[in-house]
């Protein structure tokens, strides 16, 4: 049984992360090899949430997470089952888009900084474009093409333009993205020099967008894809390992991005709750023929989803072990929730873990039920979905997560990430 000694006082939410500063791994005499280094090193982003200084309340912050998971786990149904579908006529990509963390970037030369949603589920790095037919509000200038000295559209023939689906070729490369829920970016494909912090990268292909639209986009000024395809910022800087480490929610407290070797450190899943393993198919979390199924380990949804049938099994046992009264409220948006005890040092919650191939991840409790004793509630930070599932970025916290995409592999290790 984990402890709910201080679970009262912590805070989960959705993470939107904003880098603050990008140090580099190393540094030489010579501008030019010194540039090179730095990149095949790696460098470190440091990370902050997104709603801090919003002044809401710690339920509000939960909500606003929960529903833009909802949204994100529409656009993963959809992007997946339309990737497998064979018999559908794809006419434009569509990714996941709209995740919960913010980078601080520069982009073109003098370099202009932006903020821009780190997308691990997606290729396209874009950000919107003057001229500008439709864009969305954003809190710095839109980038002007014009206004940079190493800016350059992206012929035809060009790696990049032929690793789009459906490009459109006349006098330039021209890209639609969709992203599952009627939300696009359109616009001319480009090589810039992007920075972080010190670290300059030239011709890095990039969507300039001039007609943009959907409802979460306005977090950022456009997005950073970290996928595995030819389009993402990663395969472009044929760097195949990069990691994120996520504080609990506390504004004193930065979460970490690290891009290259700086990162080192068909799945069946199974789920124990206290010492009962739980009785479903394992082959639930495998894809299905239609795109259905899956489990997706995601740092841009807030909770975790379980298919249904295995959410309902993991509720049914949950409520037998934490022996506390249901609430039916509904007033956290969260779907089980229970009433705490006057004397809250007494409660405790089960173990919760989730069984890889070849290996065990042994969740703390505090990544995976919320308790506020002024509310008097304490609720599983999970819910329920038809067909696909998520490992929501509260259940990463103060974990060490890589990914390495050149090897297909990742990987979990407790961190305390306010110390990397």
């Amino acid at each position: 049984m984990a402890s709910l000694y201080s679970l009262c006082c912590v805070l989960f939410l959705a993470l939107a992360i904003v880098a603050s500063y990008v140090s580099p791994a190393v540094s030489t005499s010579r501008r030019g090899f010194e540039r090179r280094n730095e990149v095949e090193d790696g460098f470190r982003v440091m990370l902050k949430h997104v709603d801090s200084g919003k002044n809401l309340t710690k339920w509000e912050q939960i909500q606003r997470g929960i529903k833009r998971g909802q949204r994100r786990l529409q656009r993963l149904s959809v992007m997946f089952s339309t990737a497998i579908s064979s018999s559908t006529v794809v006419k434009a990509p569509v990714a996941a888009g709209n995740g919960e963390f913010l980078m601080y970037l520069s982009i073109g030369t003098p370099p202009k900084s932006y903020s821009a949603v780190m997308d691990t589920g997606g290729d396209l790095v874009w950000t919107q474009c003057k001229p500008c037919s439709q864009c969305f509000k954003q809190s710095t200038p839109i980038f002007d093409p014009k206004l940079s000295s190493t800016f350059s559209k992206l012929s035809c023939s060009s790696h990049l333009c032929v690793a789009l689906p459906k490009p459109t070729c006349g006098d330039r490369c021209e890209y639609v993205y969709s992203y599952g829920d009627y939300s696009s970016t359109q616009g001319v494909m480009a090589t810039e020099t992007f920075t972080f912090g010190k670290v300059s990268v030239p011709n890095i292909g990039f969507g300039c967008g001039e007609e943009n639209d959907g409802e979460g986009f306005s977090q950022g000024a456009g997005l950073v894809g970290l996928g595995r395809g030819p389009l993402s910022l990663v395969s472009q800087l044929k760097e195949p390992k990069f990691s994120y480490c996520l504080t609990p929610f506390d504004e004193t407290q930065k979460s970490t991005l690290l891009m290259g070797s700086i990162a080192s450190v068909n799945r069946t899943l199974g789920i124990t709750v206290g010492r009962t393993r739980l009785p479903f198919n394992e082959s639930t979390f495998a894809f299905q023929d239609d795109g259905s199924g899956g489990l997706i380990i995601d740092s841009g949804t807030t909770i975790t989803y379980l298919e249904e049938s295995v959410f309902n099994v993991l509720s049914e046992r949950f409520i037998k072990q934490m022996k506390l009264p249901v609430d039916n409220s509904g007033s956290t948006g969260l779907e089980l929730c229970f009433i705490l005890p006057s004397d809250t040092s007494k409660v405790k919650v089960p173990k919760l873990i989730f069984h890889f191939d070849g290996a065990d991840l042994d969740l703390p409790g505090e990544n995976y039920v919320i308790a506020d004793s002024n509310m008097g509630l304490i609720c599983l930070a999970m819910g329920r979905s038809n067909g696909i599932s998520i490992l929501g970025n509260i259940q990463q916290q103060n974990m060490l997560v890589l990914r390495d995409l050149k090897k297909k592999t990742l990987s979990f290790v407790q961190t305390q990430c306010h110390k990397l």
